[in-house]
Parts: C-alpha cells; sequence; structure tokens
C-alpha cells in the first residue's frame, strides 16, 4: 500500500497537481510538496541606442583620412587635399563628432566605435532613449530583459515560505545593478528585445539605473518525486505546470552536499523515504505480477475449453504455453512475423544470441520498415550490473539502420527489472521466465516456461507497461542531447518515440526547442514508418 495523502507532507492546493504527476506513471509517487515564495529583483534601465546609416562619400572620405594618415589631419589639412571648402567640411567632421566616431580635438582622429561604423559601411544616426527593465532571477541565475515591468506583488504570497530562509546564502542573487555596460551589452543582445546588435548597426551606447531595484515575490512549488524504474529520488520545482529544469538541478545539489536537508525544506524525513519506497516497489512488482497471474489463468481456461472453435480463439485470442525447445523457434517465428515494432525487455544480453544470424534478421526486418527498442539491465544501477552488456554487441546493434541511414535499432539500460518480454505490433506477447538475449550458451532444457499470448488486453496491458518506460528514456535523452546540444542522442530520443508511434510528439519537440537542423532527420523517420504502413 502507499502511504496515505495525509501521512505526506503534502500542501492541500497542490494535491491535484501531485495526482497528476502520480498519473503519468504507476512507478511514481510524490513524497513531498511544499510552496515558496521567492524574490525576484526588478530594476528600471534607461538605455541610449545608436543605429546607423550608410555614409555618404565626404563620411566615408573623411573616416578613410582620419584611419589611413599618420600623423593624422586637421579638417583644413584634410578639405585643402580634397580640395572642398574648409568651413563645409568643417561642419561633417564636428557633426562625425558629435555622433562619437570621431575623437573632438582638433585632428581627425576615428574612434573604436568609429572605427566598427566604418567597417560597415555606415555611421550612427542622433542617439535616442528607452526604457526597459532588467529583472533578476536567483533561482534560476538568469536575467531577463523586457519592455514592459512585472506585475506589483501579490501580498498573500506574503504567507508563504520564503525560500532564502532555507537556502540562506546558497542561492545568489546576481543585481542588475551591478553589472557593467559591457556586460549589459551582452545580456541584451541575448535577449528577445534587438536593442544591440553591432553587427547591424545598432549599438546601446549608455546605461542608466534610474531607480533602485523591486523586489518582486514568486510563487513557486517544489516536489520530491520517487521513481520506482529506477529507484531513485528526484527534486523538482515548478512554477505552474512548468518544470524549472536549472532551479531543480541546483536544488538536487544543495541536497546532495548537505548545505540543505528534506526535512528542514520540505518535513520529510526518512523514515517516510524508505516505506514509501518499499510500498511503490512492492506496487510495481504486484503489478507485473498480477499480470502473469491473469495469464496463466487465461492458458489454464483456454487449455480446458476444447469447445472452442478456431474462430472464437482468433476472436478472443490466446495465452499458450511453451516449454524448453519451443521457445527460441517461437521466438524467431514472432520476431520475424513483425510488421511495424517489436519491443524486447531482456535483463542480459550475450554473444549466445546476438550473433551474426540474429543480427541478419533484424536487419531485415529493419529494412522493410520495422522499428525495434531493446531495453536490458537487472541491477539498480548500471554500474552495479554483474553482466553488462558487451560493448561489440551493442554497437553492432547500434549499427543496424534505416534504408536512410537512421538507427533502427535502439537499445540501451533500464535496468531494474526482471521482466522478459516480447512485444510484437501490439498483437503478440511472449513473457515468462526465458531470457530473450541470454541463454548464457546452454540450449539444453532448463524447466523453462513461457506464454505466448494474442489476447488484446492482456498484450495492450503488457505493451503500456513496457512502452512507457520506453517513453521515459526517451524524455531523459532528450533533455540531455537540448542541454550538451547532441545532435546523436537528439536523433535516438526521436527514434525512440517513433518506435512507439509517437512521430508527432518527435515533431513538437523539434519545433518547441528549435532544432530545425533534425528536420530532415524526422522526415526520415515518417519514411520508414512509411514503409512498415505500405506493406
Amino acid at each position: 500500500m502507499f502511504l496515505a495523502s495525509a501521512a505526506k507532507p503534502i500542501d492541500d492546493n497542490l494535491k491535484s497537481l501531485v495526482d497528476k504527476i502520480e498519473a503519468q506513471s504507476s512507478s511514481l509517487s510524490v513524497l513531498a510538496a511544499r510552496q515558496f515564495r521567492y524574490s525576484l529583483y526588478q530594476t528600471p534601465i534607461e538605455v541610449t541606442i545608436k543605429e546607423a546609416r550608410r555614409f555618404n562619400l565626404l563620411e566615408e572620405f573623411i573616416l578613410r583620412a582620419g584611419i589611413e594618415f599618420n600623423p593624422p589631419l586637421t579638417s583644413d589639412e584634410l578639405a585643402t587635399v580634397l580640395g572642398l571648402d574648409p568651413v563645409f567640411l568643417r561642419s561633417t567632421v564636428i557633426t562625425l563628432q558629435s555622433l562619437q566616431v570621431l575623437a573632438v580635438n582638433s585632428q581627425i582622429n576615428v574612434t573604436s566605435e568609429g572605427r566598427l561604423f566604418y567597417e560597415n559601411g555606415s555611421v550612427p544616426q542622433p542617439p535616442y532613449s528607452l526604457q526597459i527593465y532588467g529583472i533578476s532571477d536567483p533561482l534560476e541565475e538568469k536575467n531577463i530583459f523586457q519592455y514592459e515591468p512585472l506585475d506589483s506583488f501579490d501580498k498573500s504570497l506574503l504567507a508563504l515560505p520564503d525560500l532564502a530562509d532555507f537556502v540562506k546564502n546558497a542561492i545568489k542573487d546576481n543585481q542588475i545593478n551591478t553589472l557593467s555596460i559591457d556586460e549589459l551589452q551582452q545580456l541584451i543582445q541575448a535577449s528577445s528585445l534587438s536593442l544591440h546588435n553591432p553587427e547591424e548597426g545598432k549599438v546601446i551606447s549608455f546605461c542608466s539605473i534610474t531607480s533602485s531595484s523591486q523586489i518582486i515575490w514568486r510563487s513557486i512549488a517544489i516536489f520530491v518525486i520517487f521513481d520506482a524504474n529506477h529507484d531513485k529520488l528526484s527534486i523538482q520545482i515548478r512554477s505552474g505546470n512548468k518544470i524549472l529544469e536549472s532551479a531543480s538541478n541546483k536544488l538536487e545539489l544543495l541536497l546532495s552536499e548537505g548545505i540543505i536537508s528534506l526535512q528542514s525544506l520540505l518535513y520529510l524525513s526518512d523514515n517516510i523515504i524508505n516505506l514509501e519506497r518499499e510500498a511503490t516497489l512492492k506496487r510495481r512488482n504486484d503489478e507485473v505480477e498480477s499480470r502473469l497471474e491473469k495469464i496463466r489463468n487465461q492458458a489454464i481456461i483456454i487449455a480446458n475449453k476444447t469447445s472452442f472453435s478456431q474462430d472464437n480463439l482468433s476472436a478472443i485470442g490466446t495465452a499458450i504455453q511453451l516449454r524448453d525447445q519451443q521457445i527460441a523457434q517461437a521466438f524467431l517465428e514472432v520476431l520475424k512475423s513483425a510488421k511495424r515494432q517489436v519491443l524486447i525487455y531482456s535483463p542480459w544480453v550475450s554473444h549466445a544470441v546476438v550473433d551474426e544470424k540474429f543480427l541478419n534478421i533484424l536487419q531485415t526486418l529493419v529494412n522493410r520498415g520495422v522499428w525495434i527498442l531493446i531495453g536490458h539491465g537487472i541491477a539498480r544501477r548500471q554500474e552495479d550490473e554483474d553482466r553488462p552488456i558487451p560493448p561489440e554487441i551493442e554497437a553492432k546493434l547500434q549499427a543496424i539502420k534505416t534504408p536512410d541511414g537512421i538507427p533502427g535499432v535502439q537499445i540501451f539500460w533500464l535496468g531494474d527489472s526482471h521482466v522478459k518480454e516480447v512485444i510484437v505490433d501490439q498483437e503478440i506477447h511472449l513473457c515468462g521466465s526465458h531470457n530473450w538475449l541470454s541463454y548464457r550458451g546452454d540450449y539444453l532444457p532448463r524447466g523453462e516456461s513461457v506464454y505466448k499470448v494474442t489476447i488484446p488486453n492482456q498484450v495492450q496491458e503488457a505493451y503500456n507497461f513496457l512502452s512507457h518506460r520506453f517513453q521515459n528514456h526517451a524524455q531523459k535523452l532528450w533533455q540531455k542531447s537540448i542541454e550538451a546540444r547532441d545532435i546523436p542522442m537528439a536523433i535516438n530520443s526521436l527514434c525512440v518515440w517513433a518506435s512507439l508511434g509517437m512521430e508527432d510528439l518527435a515533431l513538437s519537440k523539434i519545433q518547441n526547442h528549435n532544432c530545425l537542423e533534425l528536420l530532415p532527420v524526422w522526415a526520415k523517420i515518417k519514411a520508414h514508418t512509411g514503409r512498415s504502413l505500405s506493406k
């Protein structure tokens, strides 16, 4: 049994969100959830902006002379060189000096800013000023710039505990008013305001803090989540439904370093964590065993019902028990029958099964449009595996490509599972005691039994369980790829989603993260799926 909600430190107004998180997977359990307030610092800034225009011929001659003549000329000397009226040339020089393109002295000296404009074939227009607002967010360790100020703080937030009281000096504020103009220029250039872009001749030449920073309170919620699939606790900081990734990672680091504790932050004791962990793991194991027990019972019923016709069996599906030598033959037959999708979970993977013959079978399947997902691992942590997958086998499986050159087989460690299952096209389910991809080199009878199941609801239940684990892996892989800008890793996550028939989700991930370079890959993914559908 899971702990009752009352036994967990969960704020009442967060219970609906807790239910939503736990509904994502039976392996997830929220152990604690609490709301806090934290402060943003809003600083009004007046920026002075210079924009460029194409220089005229006289301006070009003056700037060029200022750069090339050594020693520099006076305006009258340059007028003589050019054969122009000194008064006319002097007027243009004064204008360029007022724009800070030329130094203000008797000689024509181009400023560093003027050289930049000259290289772009331009001179600045008269400057103008704008009011913007810089918002310092210490929790996410970033500064934001926008035209409109944030709403004034909600006084009701003052009733929430202040996160700063718990993290003390661990989260430091990078106040806007401590930044130099160079730092402000870089930050504003990286923002969406388009106020500073030297390459296009638009430069912020001056910044002025017009008043002191204002504290703006915001609410966030902190969740502690236990994932039974990985036997792992994680911290989530959310603003509404949005997960604040960088803030969550920062808080996890502070916890790991012992700077803060779950007991003080969320009233979450080690006893509650241990009880919920045991209950979650037991529930997950009970769910798997319950599913297998249903299959056994169905097999017995079908075996005892001699009155079932072939038509009846086709309609309701079957659960047939296979033993010893029957298993390997059935496995290969079911595998070769795949039209769209193969999901395999085997705790171990060895040379005994994944030989050249087996690799050729997988390549043939991939060539005709089948997606293949393989999960493995039995230990709770990958580094604790006593029989890890041999690297050369993993490399050979990963080398299987579609006709368009994208990965056709995805194999990865999921771990912490004794489940041994094969699901083909969401129509056939093989489950039992047989290690599908590792026979330990032993083909003699060992008393193993496997059920071949075609009962639709049983197959779907198994598929939901296994596919959810693959989906979780794809999401984590995608997140890592975005953070590291790792294209091959991103492609692998897209292929996992495609293997599960979630091509639209893959496309939305590409669009939401502006990874347009992956669109050709997505087109190849759709083409590969089309191969199986056309058969």
